[in-house]
């Protein structure tokens, strides 16, 4: 079994030492991003509204993909427990916050996920969680997951990086693919994916190289002629997203001596249009043990929130991170090339 950069004690599982290639001006020359932003009149990068909370219940997952920014996998044994499930509960019981985004590793994995869904289901919120589909096969008490999304109408984002079996597997390992393809089928079976106005179901795709991904929209047109055509899958959505050159995904580029083209790449490709729907504006991150982010990347690198006083759940002040600065690394760009990159895909209009 692939192990994780954690287990194997790879410098890169340190976030200092990921930061430390990232600002070295020895491996590349390119303009830092905090200039792009002076230069774009776009500096100091402000939040403008916190409407997502996206949580990550623990970095324990059921694959080892190439690319992961979160270095999960079966041997990362962090998880969120239920006392800091309580702490986000609160917090969203007294702030405006309508969107939770459920994360890992496997959110699934976590043993108080299902509690967790219930419980934030009674204070009328909207949950994401991002399926990586084959946790439905993975175990006979994953199979009713379909249903137990459906009751709790909660829209689910699933990564599948190829409509092909190769490709799929060349990233996320033997037999994702089969597994994906079942468990699609699975959740089109109780009604995901098969009208624009019900259950939601919707695709990611990511790179396999260290290549910017296509036009999202043509991409969406592919993977739906392709899936219906073979399988007779339907889906609503699929989000294109930039990989970003940290973790797992960093140890890639730096192996295959792709770093500094990768990066020229995001560089040359920033767009300022980009900027006005980073998540980073609207989404704090919350991580497994209860500490506040800008972003998912931010705090798999580390980076906590601007604002000192408000800087874990027991802390939340909804006014300090609505208006906070958002702390920018030479990573940001993987955010901003392009037509941008978020959870939800593109952002650029």
């Amino acid at each position: 079994m692939i192990k994780s950069l954690k287990v194997l004690n790879n410098p890169l599982s340190n976030a200092d030492n990921q930061l430390a290639i990232l600002e070295d001006k020895k491996l590349h020359s390119h303009a830092s991003f905090k200039a792009k932003l002076v230069a774009s009149d776009l500096y100091p990068l402000r939040a403008n509204a916190v409407e997502i909370l996206q949580i990550n219940v623990g970095k324990m997952c059921n694959q080892v993909c190439k690319h992961c920014h979160v270095d999960a996998g079966p041997d990362r044994k962090e998880i969120m427990t239920m006392e800091t499930m309580q702490l986000c509960l609160a917090v969203l019981a007294h702030s405006s916050i309508k969107i939770v985004d459920l994360t890992g590793g496997a959110p699934e994995m976590n043993p108080n996920f299902r509690w967790f869904v219930t419980e934030i289901k009674k204070l009328n919120k909207h949950i994401i969680v991002r399926c990586n589909l084959t946790i439905i096969l993975a175990n006979k008490k994953y199979h009713d997951l379909p249903t137990f999304f459906k009751q709790h109408d909660i829209e689910v984002v699933s990564s599948l990086p190829s409509f092909t079996k190769d490709r799929t597997d060349r990233q996320r390992g033997d037999g994702v693919f089969e597994d994906s393809i079942k468990a699609l089928q699975m959740l089109n079976a109780v009604g995901y994916g098969v009208s624009e106005d019900n259950l939601q179901l919707n695709l990611v795709y990511n790179p396999a190289g260290a290549f910017l991904p296509p036009s999202q929209q043509a991409l969406e047109i592919e993977f739906k002629d392709e899936l219906f055509k073979n399988y007779g899958i339907s889906f609503n959505n699929l989000f294109a997203i930039t990989n970003m050159p940290i973790s797992r995904y960093l140890d890639y580029l730096l192996s295959t001596g792709n770093y500094d083209s990768y990066m020229e790449k995001l560089v040359n490709a920033f767009n300022p249009a980009a900027i006005k729907n980073l998540m980073c504006r609207n989404t704090i991150s919350v991580s497994w043990d209860g500490f506040l982010y800008d972003c998912d990347f931010n705090q798999m690198l580390e980076l906590p929130v601007s604002p000192s006083n408000s800087r874990h759940l027991s802390d939340f002040n909804l006014n300090d991170l609505t208006n906070r600065e958002i702390v920018i690394k030479q990573h940001c760009y993987g955010c901003t090339a392009g037509a941008g990159s978020s959870c939800g895909g593109e952002v650029a209009n």
